[in-house]
């Protein structure tokens, strides 16, 4: 089972202090979660002002200075909402001199299936990110499961029922698609911690950190992504000894 380790996303210091935001910070942070049992690392490259950026001296400032300090897979995010066009969005990533070692590409985006072509074209891996039914039926017809690296269902509702009709959602549009492929579940904010624990009882691969919550289960504050991470491999541990 994967445990991946989510290290800022959206995320400000503002709100957590030690959300990791430069390079050196993201490489610190990668080294503690990885010594807690993380086995791969999400982050969002952060320019100069601390915002998201696919732009290609600051994705490859945060790789470098991460691959320095670690041996595991690194991967960033390509939303939306770092560039709205999606030609800008393929302009930048074409300008990528350092590679990650794979990317997440939202399939209820426009765009989706071309930018994930084009992260497959330079041999990047495709977690395709699955956050409604649509979402998987995108996937399914576009016929690019298969080659992507994992599938990522990512129910956004915060009420558990409704997360988990939508998960269901999304298997039953997958039936028979990209069988081999891994799925990792995940939860947001209020759901977090309810999916780790789905995950873990039925198969999925999973993930932790600040950019899913900043709470420990019982809804007090977390030091860091280290210690998220930690609470994640023994609630795991428990799961399995049950």
């Amino acid at each position: 089972m994967l445990l991946k380790a989510c290290l800022n996303g959206t995320r400000r210091r503002s709100d957590h202090a030690r959300c990791p935001i430069t390079p050196g910070e993201l490489a610190r942070e990668g080294k503690a979660v990885v010594a807690a049992g993380a086995g791969a690392i999400h982050v969002h490259p952060r320019d100069e002002d601390g915002d998201e950026t696919l732009d290609g001296p600051f994705v490859a400032a945060a790789l470098e200075v991460m691959r320095a300090h670690l041996s595991v897979p690194i991967g960033i995010s390509t939303g939306a909402w770092f560039l709205p066009d999606p030609a800008a969005r393929l302009r930048a990533m074409a300008r990528w001199e350092v590679l990650p070692d794979f990317a997440s590409v939202n399939f209820h985006e426009v765009g989706a299936e071309q930018i994930a072509r084009a992260l497959l074209d330079r041999g990047v891996g495709v977690e395709a990110g699955i956050w409604s039914g649509d979402a998987a039926t995108v996937l399914a017809e576009c016929g690019l499961g298969e080659q992507c690296l994992r599938i990522l269902i990512e129910p956004m509702e915060q009420e558990l029922d409704r997360a988990l009709g939508t998960l269901r959602d999304i298997e039953n549009r997958l039936d028979g698609v990209s069988q081999t492929v891994p799925r990792l579940l995940h939860g947001f904010e209020m759901t977090a911690w309810p999916l780790l624990e789905h995950a873990r009882s039925h198969g999925y691969d999973t993930r932790m950190g600040l950019e899913d919550t900043l709470t420990r289960q019982d809804g007090t504050i977390a030091r860091d992504n280290a210690e998220l991470i930690q609470l994640a491999v023994g609630r795991i541990h428990t799961e399995a000894a049950e």
